[in-house]
C-alpha cells in the first residue's frame, strides 16, 4: 500500500491563501488528512495522526466507501476526525473513529445551501477540540453554523452581514472569533462572540480605504499577523501588531519577498509578556517551490531553511519553547515529525555577516525610542486591559480592540 497527501491548492474562501497538508488540532495533540492508497492512488480516505505520544503513528479510517477528493476532515479533541462530505448541495457530517479494524461513524447531520452558492468551509479546529464551526457565505450575508459539539446536530449559530471569509480564533476557550468580512468593496476583519448570540464588533481597520485580514493570532501574547493594503494600495503586505496595544501596525520590510507567497501558519504560544519575541512560522512558496521561514518581531528579519522532505506543506506547530515541529510523510516514513529549533532572537540591532536582502534588520521609525518597542502591560485606548483581560462576566478572554487606534504615521516599513 502506497500513500501521498493532496497537493494543497489556493482556497478562495480563506482569502486566496494555500491550503495545508493537513489540519491539526489547537492543542497539537492530533492532526488529520485526506490522503490516498492503491495501487492506481485513486482511493481516498481520511487518516488521523496522534501527535503528542513519544512517537508520532497514524491509523487509516475508511468508510464504507473511498471519499471525494474534496471531503473535508478535521480532528477533534478527543481523537475522532470530523469529515465534511458533499452530496447534491448537501453539506453532511460524520465523526469516524477506530474500532479494532474498522472504522465506526457517527453521523451528525447536514446542512443545505444554494446550488449556486459558495458553499460552506470547515473553520480552523477551535481550541479545546470540543466543537467545530463552519462558514457558509451567501451574496448579502454569511451564516455561521456549529456542526459538532451540539446537542441536535448542526445548529445555526449567527448570520453575519456580508461576505464572510478566514476564520481566526483569538482565545483559550472558543468564545472570540475573528473573520474577514467584505461589505461596500471593503474587507474588514470584525469580531463574532459566540457567548453574546453572535454580536459582530469590529477589530481590524487601518485605513478607511483598505483591505485589512486577519491571518493569524496568538491568544497568550496577543501578537496578531495582519494581510493589508494600506502602506501599498492595491498590493497586499503582510503586518503585525497586537491585541490591546495602543502602539500601530507595524509592516516589516524583511516580509516582503519578491515573486513570492508568504503564509504564516503557526505562532511560538506561552509567551504571554513578549510578544515581539514570539516565533512565527512562514510558508513560502516560490518558483523554486516551497520552504519554511522563522521570523520574530523583535529580530526583524526572516531566516530561511529548507522544507523537510515529505512536510505536509503549510501544517505545523510550535512548542512553548521554540521547537517548530513539522509533520512529514514519505514512502519510508509514512508518519513523521521533522524537528527544527528556532535560533535565539539576537539583541537589537545586532546582524549576521552573511545576512542577505532578506536579513535586514528593521531600523527605528523616526522619533521612535527603544521604550516605544516594549509592549507588554499595556493598556487598551478604552482604558480596559491588554491581552487576558476580565469580562465581566467573569470569563478570562483576550478583549478585541479595534487597531484603527493605531495611526499609520509611525509605520516601520525598513
Amino acid at each position: 500500500m502506497t500513500a501521498c497527501a493532496i497537493e494543497p491548492a489556493a482556497d478562495p474562501g480563506n482569502g486566496g491563501a494555500p491550503q495545508a497538508g493537513c489540519s491539526i488540532t489547537a492543542e497539537g495533540a492530533y492532526a488529520a488528512r485526506l490522503t490516498r492508497s492503491g495501487e492506481d492512488g485513486e482511493a481516498w480516505y481520511p487518516e488521523r495522526w496522534t501527535l503528542d505520544g513519544p512517537e508520532p503513528y497514524a491509523v487509516p479510517l475508511p468508510g464504507n466507501q473511498p471519499e471525494e477528493p474534496g471531503t473535508g476532515v478535521q480532528p477533534m479533541g478527543d481523537g475522532r476526525v470530523l469529515v465534511h462530505r458533499v452530496a447534491a448541495g448537501r453539506h453532511v457530517f460524520a465523526l469516524l473513529y477506530p474500532t479494532g479494524p474498522g472504522t465506526g461513524e457517527l453521523p451528525l447531520g447536514a446542512v443545505e445551501c444554494p446550488a449556486d452558492g459558495p458553499g460552506l468551509r470547515l473553520l480552523p479546529p477551535v481550541p479545546g477540540g470540543e466543537r467545530a464551526y463552519a462558514l457558509a457565505a451567501g451574496p448579502r450575508s454569511t451564516v455561521l453554523w456549529q456542526v459538532a459539539g451540539g446537542a441536535f446536530g448542526p445548529e445555526r449559530v449567527a448570520e453575519i452581514p456580508g461576505r464572510c471569509s478566514g476564520g481566526v480564533w483569538l482565545d483559550r476557550a472558543g468564545r472570540m472569533l475573528a473573520v474577514d468580512r467584505e461589505t461596500g468593496g471593503r474587507t474588514k476583519a470584525v469580531v463574532v462572540d459566540l457567548e453574546r448570540d453572535g454580536e459582530v464588533s469590529p477589530l481590524l481597520q487601518i485605513a478607511p480605504d483598505s483591505d485589512d485580514r486577519l491571518l493569524l493570532a496568538d491568544p497568550d501574547s496577543g501578537l496578531v499577523l495582519i494581510g493589508s493594503d494600506a502602506p501599498s494600495p492595491g498590493r497586499e503586505r503582510i503586518g503585525w501588531g497586537v491585541l490591546g496595544s495602543t502602539l500601530p501596525v507595524r509592516f516589516p520590510e524583511c516580509l516582503r519577498l519578491p515573486d513570492c507567497v508568504v503564509t504564516p501558519f503557526a505562532v511560538q504560544p506561552g509567551q504571554v509578556l513578549t510578544p515581539e519575541r514570539c516565533a512565527v512560522a512562514l510558508r513560502v512558496d516560490g518558483s523554486f517551490g516551497s520552504w519554511v521561514g522563522v521570523w520574530r518581531p523583535a529580530e526583524r528579519q526572516v531566516r530561511h531553511l529548507p522544507a523537510p522532505e515529505g512536510w505536509l506543506t503549510g501544517a505545523g506547530l510550535w512548542t512553548p519553547d521554540g521547537e517548530l515541529r513539522l509533520p512529514c510523510s514519505t514512502p519510508r516514513s509514512p508518519c513523521g515529525v521533522a524537528r527544527l529549533i528556532a535560533p535565539e532572537p539576537r539583541e537589537p540591532g545586532a546582524r549576521d555577516a552573511g545576512d542577505g536582502p532578506f536579513g535586514d534588520a528593521e531600523a527605528p521609525a523616526e522619533g521612535e525610542t527603544a521604550a516605544d518597542r516594549t509592549i507588554a502591560g499595556e493598556t487598551a485606548p478604552d482604558g480596559t486591559g491588554g491581552p487576558g483581560a476580565a469580562d465581566p462576566s467573569g470569563a478570562v478572554r483576550s478583549r478585541p480592540v479595534p487597531l484603527q487606534e493605531a495611526p499609520l504615521a509611525r509605520l516601520v516599513t525598513k
